[in-house]
């Protein structure tokens, strides 16, 4: 196994006090992530910069109830719950093995504040409970929106973790950016001179 990055100089300052629960999670993610499928042979040496800092940097964006759909091996979700435990999240994850890593961090961690929820986001059936729904590395805007603008209450805001190709997709999701009642749609750029690479985190209002 190629061994994890050395901790950026970041990442106690991003985590404040709760730097030792982001401690934990990421090495449990560098000792088990590739051999359970949850991250790619590449990422160890990386995780970090790459995964953590790059999720918790969009921290500021969350507020009341949020879903975090496709969460995979909780990025963003478990890593934003460290972040901030004033917010509760419900990861949503239709794999089995990856709502299993999920559930034994929580309860490895100790966070109250995170359900798991083993479904596609399609199949949520609780209504439109959240105030803000996230997703990273899921899939493009135009397959993304029709999936989660459902889970977010009239009002409630969409909070993506995109790549540097958002603008583009974007415009590609224009019908389904229409559709679903999708307004005030906006890039931002976080965590400049915090992380070598920004988070871009595309907001926007759910308005029907």
């Amino acid at each position: 196994m190629d061994e994890l990055e050395t901790e950026p100089d970041a990442a106690a300052p991003v985590f404040g006090d709760r730097i030792d629960l982001a401690r934990r999670f990421t090495a449990a993610l560098a000792a088990h992530g590739e051999e359970r499928g949850l991250i790619g042979p590449l990422e160890v040496p990386r995780l970090w910069s790459r995964h953590i800092l790059n999720s918790a940097v969009a921290a500021p964006f969350f507020t009341g109830r949020v879903a975090d759909v496709g969460s995979g091996a909780g990025l963003p979700g478990l890593v934003l719950a460290i972040a901030r435990p004033d917010v509760e999240f419900t990861l949503i994850e239709p794999m089995e093995r990856r709502t299993v890593w999920l559930t034994e961090q929580v309860e490895a961690l100790g966070l109250d504040n995170v359900i798991v929820e083993r479904l596609r986001a399609e199949e949520w059936a609780k209504g439109r409970v959240f105030d803000v729904v996230t997703a990273r590395a899921v899939s493009a805007l135009r397959t993304l929106i029709p999936w989660t603008a459902p889970l977010a209450r009239v009002g409630g805001r969409l909070a993506y973790l995109k790549g540097a190709n958002v603008a583009a997709e974007v415009d590609a999701a224009e019908k389904q950016i229409r559709r679903f009642g999708v307004a005030n749609v906006e890039i931002h750029v976080v965590g400049e001179g915090v992380v070598a690479e920004p988070t871009r985190v595309l907001t926007a209002t759910v308005t029907r």
